[in-house]
């Protein structure tokens, strides 16, 4: 070891000692597990983290398991249980840290639904932090979970996290976490913005398929490993590396670093936000872990966009980490980073980890705090438990207390609401006043009537300062009224108890009275609302009727013979035609029920010959439907027909060759030579997907393909992929979210399963089966899977998701070639279309932005290292990167 070195290790574990001192005491974590029974308790046995069950934090929900076929020992066991809310609009968890008020925390939370509730019927729904919203948890999987993270600094010791109720399915929740930050990491410009995570990345991971928490992360960060481009070179260490103290990212991710496998190139790398106008926070981590000779050097600029991006010179130290950012958050449509090394620098730049955040404002304030400490009390005393007094009390306004009216500045959102008005008549109150009244010292009604509350009437109730209202009636007190009340009643308090109405009785103040006036304004509306709509639906009713008796259109002009074949525009062969088209049937290209297709060449064309088998009833109902549709529909997606015969008892359709055979078999193919690569993987997904949306958006009447599998996708000589056989097709004449009783027909293991049950078809049954394909082209795999267990394709995938590690999905032969990001979205496109539920299902229009995305992401890989040598793309969708996969 040399002198540096030694002096490089002592400092590093002198560092580390410090920080050691420095890092956090697991009492200060909250970790949640929610839907765990009351009083239960563990450690995680990966982390140590001590989680224990919501019966505290919430006052609502039930609790509930995943199924049992989503759990496995991968699978993080916060998220084998959940806790739901099927009733109420607003269900929050209350987090209560004593002087934890202008402090910096992480909050996350995660949600698997896992088919907690034997419905497979994933919600969205609204999550809110305090009183203004957070975020929109949109559920696309069963087995995929969705995680939502923020560094927030809480404006009272009280934090509220609540789900709300969209209409869009029943909120849960799986986990909830809380864990405290240095108060000097992760600045803003601005009070009242937080951060939400978008991007947290660990480069030259050592291990790919390991994300870093706690304890190498002492905050409990998540940090996800980012496979290394080809273009770019992994460099590492096993010293320890000493971090910097407020940022402190994990040692573990220090110690390995990235840097241009050219030592002339910069190190680029970059990332398009889906919304331009976000504004975000960028944070880089660098250490050297390479003890450089003394004729070494590495220094480097960082540039945003070709401009400085951080002014000056960076040169990491050895085995000593540094964390730079931006002064202000910005926006832009594209993230453009390059590391630049000077002129004098003899060593490429390099990276260790990234974090990006982008910008949430929680502009309006809460509640005032002794208001909320207040009736937090009042309702602990009194076990107010039937009504929504969850969350903030005041707001926000469509979600403000049973009972309670507040003051509310509209004017100055940092001005908090104050409690004007309480309302707990009939409310079953036992016991005596609570002192905690006397703290809401903006009260102004308070009506405490027809309840059992018994002992003296407390003086302070004189002492609110601003109370105008106060009712008593129907209790059991005893004793004299304070003199002190009756002298405040005197001079303008409305006094109402028994024995004693002091005031004006005929006042409409009270809450009790401003119900009664708007019940007569509301009934007559119901009533008025509920004729008109009843009304309108039997005008679309009628309308509809009357639509239907309307006869249907004939498709595409065609018409028929008299010997019941169609009439078309395509040439038409003879039967002698077909014998030398085809060298008398001499290649074949394949079979199927209808019959015989072979290859054949017609005045030069290659052309596809399917000949009807004549002993094939079900055959010629499937040929004269194909014949029919071909006629009409045309787009470059869809296999073209070339022309037909039909002589006597022969019958054939005529099509354009498409000479790279179907999909399956490129798939399976053994030549490493010949294997698809990504980028065509995802325009074949790209191209089936635009042939479908045709059918279903492009034809009028639409048409459901129903046979929709890789061996009905063929490819042309060059790789352009287009839709075939459409003899099991159906003209879909029905308006949009409708279906058809039928006979269920296609292939197994493509076939919708809802189709499969309820016989109902309809255009989400063909993004079913788009889906399944969708997983052949990621995966390689055939859609049954193995020769004994027979597990479907998206079983397989499932199970294998639990691991978090897309390489064991992805089809091996690829080797690693393709964008991360792009491979994570087109699972994540190919999981929702295959929902076991159609209306969870997204339509053809989301699938093609989404293919569209994830071939964008793969092309800029590839002209990134053909173009720069150096860039990589590092993020297509932050909802991808933020999440913990699920079981199968």
């Amino acid at each position: 070891m040399t002198p540096l070195e030694f002096k490089a290790r002592f400092l590093c574990i002198f560092a580390i000692a410090v920080i050691a001192s420095h890092a956090q005491n697991l009492t200060d974590f909250i970790s949640i597990d929610c839907g765990l029974p009351e009083a239960s308790n563990y450690s995680d046995d990966k982390t140590g983290i001590p989680y224990s069950t919501d019966a505290n934090f919430t006052d609502s929900g039930e609790n509930s398991n995943i199924a049992r076929d989503y759990i496995s020992d991968s699978l993080n066991r916060q998220l084998w249980t959940v806790r739901s809310f099927p009733r109420g609009p607003r269900n929050c968890y209350s987090l209560s840290v004593a002087q934890g008020k202008g402090k910096k925390y992480l909050i996350r939370a995660t949600f698997l639904y896992g088919n907690y509730d034997s419905k497979n019927q994933t919600p969205t729904f609204d999550l809110y932090l305090g009183v203004e919203p957070w975020d929109t948890v949109e559920i696309n999987s069963t087995t995929i979970a969705v995680t939502k993270e923020i560094i927030h600094v809480p404006s009272s010791n009280y934090t509220h996290v609540c789900l709300v109720n969209t209409g869009a399915g029943t909120p849960f929740i799986s986990a909830l976490e809380l864990r405290p930050l240095d108060p000097e990491a992760y600045p803003t410009d601005n009070t009242g913005e937080s951060l939400a995570s978008f991007i947290r990345l660990n480069f030259a991971p050592a291990d790919t398929r390991k994300v870093i928490r706690y304890p190498d992360d002492i905050f409990d960060r998540r940090w996800l490993p980012y496979p290394t481009p080809s273009n770019w070179a992994e460099l590492n260490t096993s010293l320890p590396v000493a971090v910097d103290y407020n940022y402190q990212p994990p040692v573990v991710a220090m110690q390995t670093a990235v840097t241009p496998q050219n030592a002339s190139d910069a190190l680029k790398f970059f990332w398009r936000p889906p919304d331009p106008t976000v504004q975000f926070y960028v944070y880089l981590h660098f250490a050297e872990v390479v003890n450089l000779q003394s004729n070494e050097t590495r220094a480097f600029y960082v540039n945003l966009k070709d401009e400085h991006w951080y002014n000056g010179i960076l040169g990491p130290k050895y085995l000593a980490s540094e964390t730079i950012y931006a002064t202000g958050g910005g926006t832009k449509a594209s993230f453009d980073y390059s590391l630049v090394r000077t002129e004098n620098s003899t060593l490429p730049p390099l990276i260790n980890a990234l974090e990006v955040y982008s910008v949430k404002r929680f502009l309006q304030s809460q509640t005032n705090e002794i208001d909320v400490w207040s009736i937090l009390n009042i309702k602990s005393t009194y076990g107010v438990n039937n009504r929504n007094w969850q969350g903030d009390p005041c707001l926000p306004a469509a979600y403000v207390w049973q009972g309670l009216d507040c003051l509310i500045n509209t004017n100055n959102k940092s001005d908090p609401p104050r409690i004007k008005s309480l309302n707990l008549s009939s409310s079953g109150l036992t016991g005596n006043i609570s002192p905690f009244l006397s703290n809401l010292s903006s009260l102004e009604n308070l009506d405490l009537s027809n309840n059992s509350l018994k002992g003296q009437v407390p003086d302070f109730l004189a002492d609110l300062p601003s109370l105008k209202v106060l009712n008593l009636s129907r209790n059991q007190f005893s004793g004299p009224l304070p003199q002190k009340l009756l002298d405040k009643a005197k001079n303008g308090l409305e006094l109402r108890a028994d024995g004693y109405t002091v005031g004006t009785s005929n006042s409409c103040q009270s809450g009790r009275c401003k119900e009664k006036k708007s019940k007569k304004f509301v009934v007559p509306l119901v009533v008025s609302l509920s004729v008109s709509l009843t009304f309108l639906a039997v005008l679309i009713v009628l309308w509809r009727l009357r639509r239907g008796k309307h006869p249907g259109r004939k498709l595409g002009g065609i018409s028929n013979r008299k010997d019941g074949f169609l009439e078309t525009k395509n040439i038409q062969f003879t039967y002698s035609d077909l014998l030398k088209i085809t060298n008398n049937f001499q290649r074949v290209l394949g079979k199927g029920g209808f019959g015989t297709v072979y290859h054949g060449l017609a005045n030069g064309q290659h052309v596809a010959v399917k000949l009807l088998s004549q002993s094939s009833a079900q055959g010629y109902n499937e040929f004269q439907t194909e014949a029919e549709l071909l006629t009409r529909v045309h787009h470059r997606n869809l296999t073209c027909l070339v022309g037909y015969c039909y002589e006597d008892t022969h019958m054939a359709l005529v099509y354009e060759y498409m000479a790279n055979g179907n999909l399956r078999e490129l798939l399976s193919v053994k030549d490493d030579n010949n294997v698809l690569s990504w980028a065509e993987r995802l325009q074949i997904a790209l191209d089936a997907a635009q042939g479908l949306d045709y059918l279903h958006n492009g034809c009028k009447p639409a048409i459901i393909h129903r046979d929709i599998k890789s061996t009905n996708i063929l490819l042309n000589e060059k790789f352009e992929a287009k839709l075939a056989d459409f003899g099991l097709s159906r003209v879909f004449t029905i308006d949009d979210g409708s279906f058809v009783s039928t006979r269920v027909v296609g292939t197994p293991g493509y076939v919708d399963p809802e189709y499969y049950e309820t016989q109902r078809l309809h255009e989400k049954s063909d993004i079913y089966s788009l889906g399944i394909v969708i997983l052949e082209l990621i995966t390689g795999r055939p859609v049954i899977i193995g020769t004994e267990d027979k597990r479907h394709i998206l079983q397989w995938a499932n199970f294998l998701l639990a691991t978090g590690d897309i390489g064991s999905i992805v089809d091996p032969k690829l080797k690693g070639m393709y964008e991360i990001n792009s491979a994570w979205k087109a699972l994540e496109v190919a999981m929702a279309c295959a929902s076991p539920t159609s209306y969870r299902r997204p339509n053809m229009a989301h699938v093609l932005a989404e293919l569209t995305a994830c071939l964008a992401a793969e092309k800029a890989r590839t002209e990134g290292l053909e173009d720069t040598g150096s860039q990589d793309l590092l993020e297509v969708n932050p909802g991808v990167l933020d999440v913990e996969l699920g079981p199968r």
